[in-house]
C-alpha cells in the first residue's frame, strides 16, 4: 500500500492551484485539491476575468458617442446594468465548469471542503475526515483588505461590486492602486459620479510617473474627482439609505456607495500554519524560497498567498514550476520574477514592463529616454482631446531597452509583444531596424527618436 493517500494535496483551486494540480497529475502523481468555494479562484470568479468584461462593456459608453463622428446614427441608446451583470456571471459559471472539467480530465480529486494542516503530511477536512499527502501545496490566494474605522462596515469591496442590483448615482472609491482606478473608470462610464479617495499623494505607486500623471489628467478631464492625502474618519448610514462620509481635511459628503480597494491580504487563517511550523511574513504571507518551498520540506506555496507578485499569470507560472520541479523528474525550475509585464485596465489603459525611468536612473545611472506623446487617429476623428503616451527607457551603456511604458487605447494588447523584446534584451537599434506597421498606434514604438 502507498505510504500516503495522495502524492500531492493542494489547498485552493485558483489559477496557481489548478495549474499545479493538473500538471502534477499529468506527471503521474495522485492529486487531490480542496476548494471550499468555486473552482477558478479570484481571477475567474471575482477578479480579472469578470472585471475585464465590465471594462469592455464600459468602453461602449464612449464608443457609441464616437460612432456618430464615424457616420453612424444610433438613436435611443440605453444601458441595462442587470443584463450585463447577469451575462458576466453566466460566463463566470461557464469558466468554473471548464476549470472543474480540466481537473476531472486529469484525474484530480476535487474535494469541496475546507482543509487544514493538522500534522506532518496530514490534513483534516471540514467533515472531520483525515487524509495524508507526501507533499502539500498552499494556493489559497488573497482577499480584499478591509479598513477599520467607525461605520466601515457600510462599504463594500470589489467582490460585491460584481453583484450590485443597480449602478449607484454617486460612488466613492478608497484606494489609489489598479483596482481603484479600474473600477473608477467602470462606474464612471456606466453613469455614476465617481470620487477616488487616496490616503497618499499619488496613484498607481510603482508605475512610471509620466503614465500616472497622464491617467490623472485624463480622469479629471472625464469628470472623475480625486481627493489625496485624505483618510476616512467615519461613515454614517442615513435613513434614506445614503452614506455620509467624513474625511480628514474635507467637508462631509453623501454618496450611494463606498467601495474599498486598499490592497489585498493573504488567505492564511485556519490553515494550521502555526501547528505545521510554516514561517510567515509581517502581513501573514507564506515565506518561500525561489522554488516555492516553505521552511517545512514537504509544504509549498504559490500565488498571492506568498505575496511575491500578485498577478494571475505569475501564480500560474509558479504552479507550473512547482509541479515540474517536484514531480517532473528533471532539474528544478524557478520562476524569474523580474521583468514581469503588467497592465491597468483603466480608461484609457496602462501597460508596463521593465524598469521605470526613476528605477533605471537609480540602478544604471546613465540612461536614455524616448517618448511619443500623440493623439490617436481614432481620437482625432472622434474629436477627443485624449492623448496617448509611449515611453522607452534605454541603458546608455549598451543600448539595451530596459523598460517600456504606455498609456492609450489597447496599450496592454500592444505591450505583450514588446515585453518579449525587453525580456530578450533587445536594443534600441533592434527597434529602429524594425519596419513599422502603418497606420497603427504600435508603430510609435519603432519610430521613437
Amino acid at each position: 500500500m502507498a505510504e500516503y493517500d495522495y502524492d500531492l494535496f493542494t489547498i485552493g483551486a485558483g489559477s496557481g492551484g489548478v495549474r499545479a494540480s493538473r500538471v502534477a497529475a499529468a506527471h503521474g502523481a495522485r492529486v487531490a485539491v480542496a476548494e471550499e468555494y468555486r473552482v477558478g479562484g479570484t481571477c475567474v470568479i471575482r477578479g480579472c476575468v469578470p472585471k475585464k468584461m465590465l471594462v469592455y462593456g464600459a468602453h461602449f459608453a464612449e464608443d457609441l458617442v464616437d460612432a456618430e463622428r464615424f457616420g453612424w446614427d444610433i438613436a435611443g441608446k440605453t444601458f441595462d446594468w442587470k443584463r450585463l451583470r447577469d451575462i458576466v456571471q453566466d460566463d463566470v459559471t461557464r469558466l468554473n465548469g471548464i476549470y472543474t472539467q480540466t481537473l476531472d480530465n486529469h484525474g484530480v480529486t476535487i474535494i469541496n471542503e475546507r482543509a487544514e494542516i493538522t500534522g506532518p503530511h496530514e490534513l483534516t477536512l471540514a467533515s472531520g475526515k483525515v487524509v495524508t499527502a507526501k507533499y502539500i501545496l498552499i494556493a489559497t490566494g488573497a482577499r480584499p483588505q478591509l479598513p477599520d474605522f467607525p461605520g466601515s462596515e457600510h462599504g463594500i469591496t470589489s467582490n460585491e461590486a460584481f453583484h450590485l442590483d443597480a449602478i449607484p448615482e454617486r460612488v466613492m472609491i478608497a484606494g489609489g492602486g489598479y483596482i481603484a482606478n479600474e473600477f473608477a473608470g467602470i462606474f464612471h462610464e456606466f453613469g455614476a459620479k465617481v470620487c477616488v479617495v487616496n490616503r497618499g499623494d499619488q496613484l498607481l505607486r510603482g508605475y512610471d510617473e509620466a503614465l500616472r500623471d497622464r491617467l490623472l489628467q485624463i480622469s479629471l478631464m472625464k469628470g472623475i474627482d480625486f481627493r489625496f492625502n485624505a483618510k476616512f474618519e467615519k461613515i454614517e448610514k442615513l435613513e434614506s439609505g445614503k452614506l455620509r462620509v467624513h474625511l480628514t481635511g474635507h467637508d462631509p459628503c453623501e454618496v450611494d456607495l463606498v467601495m474599498y480597494a486598499i490592497g489585498r491580504v493573504p488567505n492564511v487563517e485556519g490553515l494550521g500554519l502555526d501547528k505545521a511550523g510554516v514561517e510567515q511574513g509581517a502581513k501573514g504571507e507564506i515565506l518561500v524560497d525561489r522554488f516555492s518551498k516553505t521552511n517545512v520540506d514537504h509544504i509549498y506555496a504559490v500565488g498571492d498567498v506568498t505575496d511575491r507578485v500578485q498577478l494571475t499569470p505569475v501564480a500560474i507560472r509558479e504552479g507550473q514550476a512547482f509541479a515540474d520541479t517536484v514531480f517532473g523528474g528533471g532539474d528544478p525550475v524557478a520562476v524569474d520574477h523580474s521583468c514581469i509585464p503588467s497592465a491597468v485596465f483603466s480608461h484609457p489603459p496602462i501597460a508596463s514592463v521593465g524598469m521605470t525611468e526613476r528605477e533605471a536612473r537609480d540602478k544604471l545611472g546613465s540612461i536614455k529616454v524616448y517618448q511619443s506623446d500623440f493623439r490617436s487617429m481614432k481620437n482625432v476623428v472622434a474629436g477627443r482631446n485624449e492623448r496617448g503616451l509611449y515611453k522607452m527607457v534605454v541603458d546608455a551603456a549598451n543600448d539595451r531597452v530596459v523598460g517600456i511604458h504606455m498609456i492609450g487605447q489597447d496599450a496592454p494588447e500592444i505591450l505583450q509583444g514588446f515585453a518579449v523584446a525587453v525580456r530578450a534584451g533587445l536594443t534600441k537599434a533592434d527597434f529602429d531596424a524594425t519596419v513599422a506597421i502603418h497606420p497603427t498606434m504600435a508603430e510609435e514604438m519603432v519610430l521613437l527618436k
